[in-house]
């Protein structure tokens, strides 16, 4: 059996889609109100903050994907994403499963200089900070050999249905709609951006790979990097006509985060957005060469056929 810890979101259902297809039907899928994404998936409620509940939802289990998400919010990241992994870790220990970590960047360093899956952390603010001592706690459990497990690290999202990211929201949601487009901070920096079934897809397939564990994994980007203003410019091609933009300096979402909790936590992220992001995946792409990767211009042309959710 394997399990998806953190089920109905994006990467997780396209998770289960892969496995699904390509591995098991054999799938449990955790969490406070699971749902099926076939009809052959288990469910088990549970709430992965009670280590008790965690332990009864590995048991049975050959592997578990760790991809739960919070939302955006400081204060319940620090509260209980520690608690999750810690739980997460001590089950899989129980029942000798072994444990697929899906992890992002926000720990690495606000740099253009490439990041390679040794880069050292570099947290800057309260949700990087969390991300790096919930990736140390499993990375020192991995070098003691207490555990057999694997992290792959993603970078931003960008993707099909309910796909949620900054890059999303503020570019390709408005394009679709007719709206115009906001870019963050800087429009014509270089941007490493992840397609969501691509990063499911690729954790499937790392989790199904046994001489993959005991390492961290750069899932698979488009290695031909584009700034905001190359997507917009794809976009326009896509949709037939010229398409304008505003760049939203980092200034205004200060301001912005005076008034909308919501911007305030993301202002944390916008530094990032000042120089090229250069997110290595050398690695994925030499030990997996016949992977496909959608290349951003299919990503933009799937986003923007597709019909409105």
């Amino acid at each position: 059996m394997q399990t998806v810890l953190g089920a109905n979101g994006q990467i997780a259902e396209e998770l289960t889609r892969y496995l699904h297809d390509n591995v098991t039907q054999d799938i449990r899928l955790v969490s406070r109100n699971p749902r099926q994404v076939h009809e052959t998936d288990q469910l088990h409620k549970a709430n992965l903050l009670d280590a008790d509940a965690t332990i009864a939802a590995v048991e049975g289990s050959g592997i578990a994907y760790l991809t739960v998400g919070l939302p955006i919010d400081s204060r319940l990241w620090e509260q209980q994403f520690p608690t999750m992994m810690a739980n997460t870790i001590a089950a899989c220990q129980k029942h000798g499963t072994k444990l697929v970590f899906f992890d992002n960047t926000y720990m690495y360093p606000r740099t253009d200089t490439p990041q390679v899956e040794d880069t050292a952390f570099q947290p800057i603010g309260r949700k990087a900070t969390v991300r790096a001592e919930i990736a140390n706690m499993l990375l020192a459990e991995m070098r003691a050999g207490t555990i057999e497990a694997v992290i792959c690290r993603a970078p931003e999202f960008y993707g099909p249905g309910k796909t949620q990211s900054l890059t999303n929201t503020a570019i390709f949601d408005p394009i679709k709609e007719g709206r115009r487009p906001s870019v963050p901070i800087n429009a014509h920096t270089k941007r490493s951006i992840i397609w969501t079934p691509d990063a499911s897809r690729a954790m499937g397939l790392i989790g199904n790979t046994p001489d993959a564990y005991g390492q961290t994994w750069h899932l698979p980007i488009d290695p031909d990097r584009l700034t905001y203003a190359g997507m917009i410019e794809i976009a326009s091609e896509v949709v037939g006509e010229g398409i304008s933009y505003r760049t939203v300096p980092e200034a205004a979402f200060k301001v912005l985060g005076l008034f909308k909790p919501a911007v305030k936590e993301a202002n944390e992220l916008m530094p990032r957005y000042r120089q090229d992001n250069i997110f290595d995946t050398t690695k994925f792409a030499t030990r997996f060469p016949d992977f496909h990767v959608t290349t951003y211009r299919e990503g933009i042309t799937e986003i923007l056929k597709s019909p409105a959710a």
